[in-house]
């Protein structure tokens, strides 16, 4: 039985789980959907576990509503990403986790509504910065491209 296709019983069943019932059926749940490989509603997706409603990924897992995502696991609703983490409703996101709302991120984590950061760590609503410290759009790429250059074995 899938983790989708557990259930945690009806209201006046709950209500009468002690704590240690609980957690074990939380862990039980958690066991299940990690475990999980089968994909559901995904078109085209190649060497993906556990996603759904996604297209065009391939080597990713537990993704949901994701397109063209390479490497990634536990995004959704993010497109054009490779080996990220955790991300909600990103695009062209690079090597990043744990972001929501941003695009073009490149090495950064716990990010909001962000563009074209790299490196970066905890912003919100920035553009253009680099290690967290802002530069203008023709900088920043010059910058990024030395960069990765230099990053890149």
């Amino acid at each position: 039985m899938t983790g989708r296709a557990l259930r945690g019983g009806t209201p006046s069943e709950i209500a009468e789980l002690s704590a240690e019932e609980f957690e074990g059926r939380y862990r039980a749940l958690l066991r299940s959907f990690e475990s999980s490989a089968e994909n559901e509603q995904c078109v085209q997706c190649e060497a993906c576990r556990g996603c759904t409603q996604c297209t065009f990924c391939t080597h990713s897992q537990h993704l949901i509503r994701c397109h063209y995502c390479v490497e990634c696991a536990e995004c959704t609703d993010s497109s054009h990403c490779q080996a990220s983490r955790g991300l909600l409703s990103c695009q062209h996101c690079t090597d990043s986790r744990n972001s929501s709302r941003s695009s073009y991120l490149i090495r950064c984590a716990s990010m909001t509504h962000c563009t074209y950061c790299f490196g970066c760590v905890g912003l919100s609503h920035k553009d253009f910065h680099i290690l967290n410290q802002p530069y203008d759009r023709s900088t920043y790429f010059a910058l990024t491209r030395a960069l990765q250059q230099k990053l890149t074995p």
